[in-house]
């Protein structure tokens, strides 16, 4: 059974730093590409950023370049979105999520199907 647990979430200060985890069981850890999403209020949702870690390649939407950056630990079959000089608007739930294909493509599309989805962590972002 494919399970995504996310975890990090939580209450910072404009400007403050989390790191989101995404801890992944019942696959293939380097087969797959595993992307961070994220929904803020009366918002559709996003793709953020996408690694495959097979290689390593990154990907990262223009709305947090320069801000966040993921990785990946394969020995733990975790990856990781670091999330630094947080915005209000940076508030949503965040979700990790599983897919197949091209992450460059992936990242072309605002919300691109996903194989697997965790069950998300909220990030609230005080002003």
């Amino acid at each position: 059974e494919v399970q995504l647990v996310e975890s990090g979430g939580g209450l910072v200060q404009a400007g403050g730093s989390l790191r989101l985890s995404c801890a992944a069981s019942g696959f293939t850890f380097d087969a797959y590409v595993i992307g961070w999403f994220r929904q803020a209020p009366g918002k559709e949702r996003e793709g953020l950023s996408y690694i495959r870690s097979r290689d390593g390649s990154t990907y990262l939407a223009d709305s947090v370049k320069g801000r966040f950056t993921i990785s990946s630990d394969n020995a733990k079959n975790t990856v990781y979105l670091q999330m630094n000089s947080l915005k209000p608007e940076d508030t949503a739930v965040y979700w990790c999520a599983v897919g197949t294909g091209s992450p460059l493509l992936m990242l072309r599309l605002r919300d691109p199907p996903m194989d697997y989805w965790g069950k998300g962590t909220l990030v609230t972002v005080s002003s």
